[in-house]
């Protein structure tokens, strides 16, 4: 029998193939198949569905805010702290912002302004405490927690308050139509999946130089172009998706506003001094002290940060819903962090990062989702929650106990 025969060289030899086209480490794509694969068991298990124009426009849009959330949560997790304090913040910031607009009569644009100073305020806050008095922030955003909460209470008297209509675009709009519609789709979702496939192709074309540059080996060109056509034809078919809805549809606004705070965490944390600090704390912060990391300064500017994104959330939630209740942001704090574990962040803190974390956010999306679209209730469904949650930490410990710790999305 011929050595290509062998059923066993050849899966070794298919295996060599599908490393080559991902980049050469499996691992790092664990959590996107996963998605991928829980994607297509809803799809069939709904009648199909789960992939329609508008189940996946209302995915997006309403789970952007906690996909804020879990952005800031990343870098509090990854200096090895915790924020409890995220939902009743972001609760607090829209009900300002509402009470603002509606009983002080603030242009919609100052009533945005002040629940993002609340958020920093609030950020500040938890920052002094954990940065200047070394009280930790699990019990530094416990308290947060419990003042926030209340607070959402006492100033809305447990009643709701409407919201500027100007609001309803950031968290329910739709990218706007123009131009003829050649393709059948919308111009404007076009537009940005051309944008992103032409993005992903130079950073690819980028990393393939920058490798050859500093291994002094080439990639195979076949490989690359391979990783290019897939990822493009992905984004070529969401772009489908989105800008194929019913009339007046399109790609979501607040999906816009969570690209592009995408895009700059994710340089903020793989391009930047602040970035290599982050991790730098969450890895060995005495090391870091002593490689001359300013380590408070590091708490304090991560802290404020994600009190600052828990507003943004605020915010996106009051537009999508149209007012501000008293029990907004009750439990959001447990959907981020989930996100951020799921994505495989490390428990101690040190390793994880923001494209790993969104994959890790739209899982928890697409379980809410599917199991909505099954008729599953709301109790069952925090049950199954729970369990994927156990089941990725469980997962990283694993990986650390075997020597090849947890996987790792490295910057493109």
């Amino acid at each position: 029998m011929r050595e290509n025969d062998n059923p066993k060289e050849k899966g070794r030899i298919e295996m060599k193939v599908i490393k080559q086209i991902l980049g050469g480490d499996l691992k790092r794509y664990t959590m996107v198949v996963a998605l991928a694969v829980l994607i297509g068991i809803f799809n069939i298990i709904s009648d199909g569905r789960m992939l329609t124009s508008s189940n996946f426009q209302n995915l997006l849009a309403g789970n952007a805010y906690v996909l804020v959330l879990a952005l800031g949560m990343l870098m509090v997790i990854v200096i090895g702290q915790i924020d409890l304090s995220v939902g009743s913040v972001a609760g607090f910031s829209g009900m300002v912002m509402a009470i603002a607009a509606r009983e002080l009569d603030l242009p919609w644009w100052a009533a945005v302004l002040l629940a993002l100073l609340i958020g920093l305020a609030a950020g500040a806050w938890h920052g002094f405490f954990l940065a200047k008095l070394g009280i930790p922030g699990f019990i530094t955003t416990l308290g947060g927690m419990m003042i926030f909460r209340g607070g959402v209470i006492w100033i809305s008297k447990s009643i709701s308050v409407p919201a500027p209509e100007q609001l309803k675009w950031f968290g329910a709009g739709y990218l706007p139509e123009w131009g003829p519609k050649f393709t059948g789709m919308n111009n404007s979702t076009l537009l940005l999946g051309i944008i992103g496939i032409a993005a992903y192709v130079v950073s690819q074309l980028k990393k393939y130089k920058k490798s050859a540059e500093v291994t002094g080996v080439n990639e195979p060109k076949w490989a690359v172009g391979a990783r290019i056509l897939l990822v493009g034809s992905i984004i070529a078919y969401f772009t489908w998706l989105f800008g194929t809805g019913r009339e007046g549809t399109s790609f979501p606004v607040p999906g816009l506003i969570l690209l592009i705070l995408i895009i700059i965490y994710h340089t903020i944390t793989q391009k930047t001094k602040f970035g290599r600090n982050v991790y730098a704390v969450g890895g060995n912060k005495n090391a870091a002290a002593l490689s001359g990391v300013n380590v408070a300064r590091t708490y304090f500017i991560t802290m404020m940060n994600m009190s600052l994104l828990a507003a943004v959330a605020g915010i996106l939630f009051v537009g999508r819903s149209t007012a501000a209740g008293p029990a907004d942001g009750t439990s959001w704090e447990m959907d981020a962090i989930a996100s951020v574990f799921i994505g495989g962040a490390a428990v101690s803190g040190g390793v994880g990062t923001i494209l790993e974390t969104m994959v890790g956010g739209l899982m928890m999306a697409v379980l809410n989702n599917g199991l909505m679209l099954m008729g599953v209730g709301a109790d069952r469904t925090q049950v199954i929650k729970g369990f994927v949650l156990l089941a990725a930490v469980a997962f990283d410990v694993y990986n650390k106990r075997s020597g090849r710790g947890s996987h790792k999305i490295r910057s493109k």
